[in-house]
């Protein structure tokens, strides 16, 4: 009976499904909430958790040395005015892009294959938003007095000064993360009831009862969850463009060799959501592996998460060629200058290294056999958060570190404080990763039954027929 139906399902599947065959909304919901409730937690949680959490003590450390020697003990020094901090930055802040836009912009075009990933994308937007904001705060050299950036009643007359970029980030950035928790936290609350109704014990019942806001799954229920959803996606949609745009306008808005440009923008926010796709691959990959979730994200999820990868390197490789033609057509020798010190200076390397990962090694994307490799697609995935990354360090370190008096020029070096901070990140990112996939459920449950034939009645097995009731 059971490949009879494995088999009336597959007949009327693309070739390429949102979700393996043979779910329905019981089986669903027993694959996605066991991985939560289970009562025991496997070993390789464990010792993933222990990694991140040490690294985590590394950016405690990193911290606190920062906050009682200063910002001296960081490589930075004149004119590298912005080293580590403003790179790491920018880069957590585009690692943040793919969530919201799997989420929102996805869910507005009604595209069905976000269901499987959007959760866990959404989760990993609000981590790496708050990995992101801890660099300009500590940057301050008195992160105690980073309350001065907000527009609060001050007897004192302080006020942010709303023409600096800098305070429009801290706008942006903070209305990115409210709007993103939201969103997230909106779209888990029929899965929080569905775990309080199975939860066995009396305690985790009432953890996720109090989440859960007395979701019943009434008619008026879920008419005011599609409505609260559907208004924040459409809040956050522009929220993808604005943020990186905003991030962009601090160098865009200044009159350094090789920022002052009007593509940096765009530029970014394609950056942006190319490093974002890139660690929801790396994540996603092995996932599926450990939870057992193959048929849940399945290699069609894989496979357009590399196209996408690819579009958006192949903008970004299209935005570097522009930027070398504008600073040769514009005749200023400064401009001249800076890219040609970007690609034969003395970070030649970091300059190559950003080429190399961000244009060429994603154009391996364009054959089926790369994409559907998934070894090669995770390498590739975490080299181009590397690629990324150094793209940051040359926009931000190789443009500064020769200015317009040969006697300021300078070589940037790290320091271990800077190196720890940046690694400590990680092991913040990575705490609370391990935390949410184990406490929360990482696949929106409600959201995958909506993809089953079983949600569409139109098709033969739709309506209340096989599972239905569930």
């Amino acid at each position: 009976m059971a490949t009879t139906h494995t088999d009336s399902v597959s007949q009327h599947e693309p070739s390429s499904p949102v979700i393996g065959p043979g779910y329905n909304y019981g089986s669903i919901t027993d694959k996605i909430s066991v991985i939560v409730l289970t009562g025991t937690t496997p070993l390789s949680w464990f010792a993933g958790f222990l990694i991140a959490f040490a690294l985590l003590q590394a950016l405690q450390l990193a911290v606190a040395w920062t906050v009682i020697f200063g910002l001296g003990t960081w490589g930075i020094t004149i004119p590298i005015g912005w080293g580590f901090a403003i790179v790491n930055f920018v880069w957590w802040i585009g690692i943040g892009h793919a969530g919201t836009l799997i989420s929102a912009i996805l869910l507005l075009f009604r595209q069905q294959w976000r269901t499987s990933i959007n959760r866990f994308a959404e989760a990993m937007t609000l981590f790496a938003v708050s990995c992101a904001g801890i660099f300009p705060l500590i940057h301050m050299g008195r992160p105690w007095f980073g309350y001065w950036m907000f527009p609060y009643p001050s007897v004192m007359g302080i006020w942010p000064q709303t023409r600096s970029p800098l305070v429009w980030d801290v706008f942006a950035v903070s209305t990115y993360a409210t709007v993103s928790l939201l969103f997230w936290y909106v779209g888990l609350v029929p899965d929080l009831g569905t775990l309080r109704d199975r939860a066995k014990h009396k305690l985790v019942r009432l953890f996720y009862g109090v989440l859960a806001l007395g979701w019943r799954g009434s008619a008026q229920h879920w008419h005011r969850y599609e409505t609260a959803y559907l208004l924040l996606a459409g809040l956050a949609t522009p929220l993808v463009i604005s943020v990186h745009s905003v991030v962009s306008f601090d160098f865009a808005t200044s009159i350094i060799p090789g920022w002052h440009t009007t593509i940096f923008p765009p530029y970014f926010v394609a950056g942006a959501i190319f490093s974002g796709f890139g660690m929801v691959l790396t994540l996603l990959i092995p996932l599926r592996k450990l939870c057992k979730l193959e048929d849940i994200i399945t290699m069609r999820h894989v496979d357009i998460m590399c196209k996408v990868t690819l579009a958006t390197g192949s903008i970004v490789g299209y935005a570097y060629a522009m930027e070398f033609f504008i600073a040769w057509y514009s005749g200023s020798p400064y401009e001249r200058f800076a890219f040609i010190n970007r690609a034969l200076g003395p970070y030649w390397w970091g300059y190559w290294t950003m080429i190399t990962c961000n244009v060429l090694v994603p154009q391996l994307f364009w054959f089926k056999k790369v994409r559907s490799n998934l070894w090669i697609v995770f390498i590739m995935s975490i080299l181009v958060n590397v690629g990324m990354w150094f793209e940051r360090f040359v926009i931000i370190v190789i443009s500064l570190h020769r200015d317009f008096l040969p006697a300021n020029w300078a070589y940037f070096k790290p320091t271990w404080v800077d190196i720890c901070t940046f690694i400590g990140t990680f092991g913040l990112f990575f705490t609370m990763f391990l935390l949410f996939i184990r406490f929360l459920p990482m696949i929106a449950i409600s959201e995958v039954k909506g993809v089953t034939p079983q949600a569409d009645p139109h098709h033969p097995l739709g309506g209340a027929k096989d599972g239905g009731h569930h």
